[in-house]
């Protein structure tokens, strides 16, 4: 039953370790654990934005490395505190609305998690992380058509990006009940992350289902 596979509302937090510059505009990039809707064993390997490199000013990096130190230990007052002050001195760097994003969403603030996802796509509407965090907040407000383009624009522009799949294959499976293409993106997440015993299980599982509804589908016909 969709009750005991989903597991709390708030979106884990991982630990926030790189910052990755993206052409046009450096950008700081977010890191989180995967969508709720499934009771994952183990963190769902951890997430970036590609691009070309380039020079960050030391004192935005200082100020980005506390922020995601106080991030990883769960003082989420400091992080937010730290955050903020990035984005108040460097505007321009999108991974630091999407971490205020993240806050925002653990503290159950759905509006200040949107304001902030806003920011960041403003800045650059293509950013991966920014863009699964959209499908996160669409998702948990039953907007389930909207956070399915939200999670497939980033997977296009970052196809590599696991969350994405991962929490593609969670809407498609338990809200929209798709489950071929759920199948389709736990396959593409496993394929990135290598072997995860429970999402194993989950493959297992769809391909009985898709399986048993194509043999159905062909008795109706």
């Amino acid at each position: 039953m969709l009750s005991q596979r989903c597991f709390s509302r708030r979106p884990a937090v991982a630990l926030v370790l790189l910052c990755v510059l993206l052409s046009g505009c450096a950008e700081f990039a977010a890191m989180t654990a995967p969508e709720s809707g499934r009771p994952a064993t183990k963190t769902a390997g951890t997430e970036a934005s590609t691009g070309t490199i380039q020079y960050v000013p030391p004192q935005a990096l200082t100020l980005f490395e506390r922020a995601t130190a106080a991030l990883a230990a769960g003082d989420f007052v400091e992080a937010e505190f730290g955050f903020k002050e990035l984005s108040l001195l460097y505007p321009d760097y999108p991974g630091a609305y999407v971490n205020l994003a993240i806050i925002h969403a653990h503290n159950d603030d759905d509006e200040a998690a949107e304001a902030a996802i806003d920011a960041a796509l403003a800045l650059n509407a293509n950013h991966p992380v920014a863009l699964n965090q959209a499908g996160m907040l669409f998702r948990r407000n039953g907007k389930f058509l909207e956070a399915e383009a939200a999670y497939l624009k980033a997977v296009t522009v970052s196809p590599d990006y696991a969350l994405a799949h991962y929490n593609l294959g969670v809407l498609y499976e338990l809200y929209m009940q798709r489950l071929d293409k759920a199948l389709q993106h736990f396959l593409a997440y496993q394929s990135i992350v290598g072997e995860d015993r429970q999402v194993d299980k989950w493959i297992a599982d769809l391909r009985r289902r898709v399986a048993a509804n194509q043999r159905t589908a062909n008795t109706t016909d």
